[in-house]
């Protein structure tokens, strides 16, 4: 069984889903205090969890996002992981997964952020 994850890297939180073949499941999020520590906590649960591939949200598109491309891809290098990091395109992920939400109000508790990692990962598995 390849086990595979799923991150939406926010400012705040980083959202995070674990596919075990092609079943994706969305975990807590890490709530962001400051990188370093996100890095540590987003590690430690790949290594739990014996992760061998990690798809990650990029916004794709104008240059207004080159910022959030470049923040993205320097937390994945502070990330200790010696698997395959994989790009892809976040765009409407947070959209599909505001409309999973099966609670009601605006809650910063990282679910869908984390509904937004599982998104991602569900795209790239084809699931």
């Amino acid at each position: 069984m390849e086990i595979s994850a799923g991150l939406d890297v926010g400012l705040k939180r980083i959202g995070v889903a674990l596919a075990f073949d092609k079943i994706v499941m969305p975990q807590n999020a890490v709530i962001r205090k400051n990188r370093n520590q996100a890095a540590r906590e987003i590690s430690e649960i790949l290594q739990q969890n014996g992760v061998k591939k990690l798809v990650v949200g990029i916004p794709l598109g104008g240059s207004s996002e080159d910022e959030m491309k470049r923040r993205i891809t320097h937390f994945c290098s502070l990330l200790n992981f010696k698997g395959e990091i994989i790009f892809m395109d976040e765009s409407y992920s947070s959209v599909e997964a505001d409309e999973m939400r099966q609670f009601s109000g605006k809650k910063k508790d990282g679910k869908l952020d984390s509904l937004a990692a599982m998104v991602i990962l569900k795209r790239y598995l084809g699931a």
